[in-house]
């Protein structure tokens, strides 16, 4: 069984930075390709970003391209989201995500319990 755990998120206000993580355990973490996804209040939960196993496949959302980063430690069985350059339309649950395969912006397996990230205006 691959537990998914995130962790760093809070209030920031807009301009600011947070990074996230997020710790899997249980399977071999670099046999997946990871992901963030988001769910804002009211809205449908939309994909961030996603790296390959080896992270030399990166994809971002065009909402944060530009002002998100991710990366991943495989030692550490970590995966982590820089966030700058804040907006309140950022506001939102994150969760991480874990998947057998290529990266994918979609079909992913494994779920962690999300982690909320508010920013203010």
């Amino acid at each position: 069984q691959v537990q998914l755990v995130e962790s760093g998120g809070g209030l920031v206000q807009a301009g600011g930075s947070l990074r996230l993580s997020c710790v899997v355990s249980g399977r071999t973490f670099n046999a997946y390709a990871m992901a963030w996804f988001r769910q804002a209040p009211g809205k449908e939960r939309e994909f961030v970003a996603a790296s390959s196993w080896s992270a030399d496949s990166i994809k971002y959302s065009d909402s944060v391209k530009g002002r998100f980063t991710l990366s991943r430690d495989n030692v550490a069985n970590t995966v982590y989201l820089q966030m700058s350059s804040l907006k309140p339309e950022d506001t939102a649950i994150y969760y991480c995500a874990a998947r057998t395969g290529i990266v994918s912006d979609s079909r992913y397996t494994y779920w962690g319990q999300g982690t909320q990230v508010t920013v203010s205006s």
